[in-house]
């Protein structure tokens, strides 16, 4: 039994029985919204619900109905849900930094290495211009041991 009730308090359940909950709400404002859609098309053409539509004896109206209840169901769902989102998060990060492609930071990667291998030459360079006495010890040292 603990078990079960740690199932179900997982936070990511939960959510998805909300969402679960506010979706079939949802979907009755937008059945009645293409209810609405349905019958100013039916004024227009004379039947609000296409099922009994055959023409030709070959009953396409289910489909048609289906079709434009379809339609208005992702228009609805991109006009209420997507598009306000969208606009939320440019709101909250209107600076964010745009995705870099591979070829990009793989460029990057490179100029840095170059510059730090230029940085690096130079540093020996003027290190052993300088006649710094450690290095000029450790060469000596060397020389001695070598020969």
């Amino acid at each position: 039994m603990k078990g079960f009730k740690n199932f179900i308090m997982r936070g990511s359940l939960i959510d998805t029985a909300v969402a679960f909950i506010i979706g079939a709400a949802f979907g009755a404002v937008v059945t009645s919204f293409t209810q609405i859609v349905l019958d100013l098309l039916g004024k227009l053409g004379g039947t609000p619900n296409f099922s009994s539509w055959a023409p030709g004896g070959v009953h396409v109206g289910t489909f048609l109905t289906a079709l434009i209840s379809f339609l208005i169901l992702a228009a609805v769902v991109y006009f209420a849900i997507v598009v306000p989102i969208n606009k939320m998060r440019e709101l909250r990060h209107p600076d964010a930094e745009k995705t870099q492609t591979e070829a990009e930071i793989l460029t990057e990667i490179r100029d840095l290495l170059a510059r730090n291998e230029a940085q690096g030459i130079e540093r020996v360079n003027d290190l052993a211009a300088s006649n710094s006495p450690s290095l000029e010890g450790r060469t000596q040292a060397r020389r001695s041991s070598d020969g």
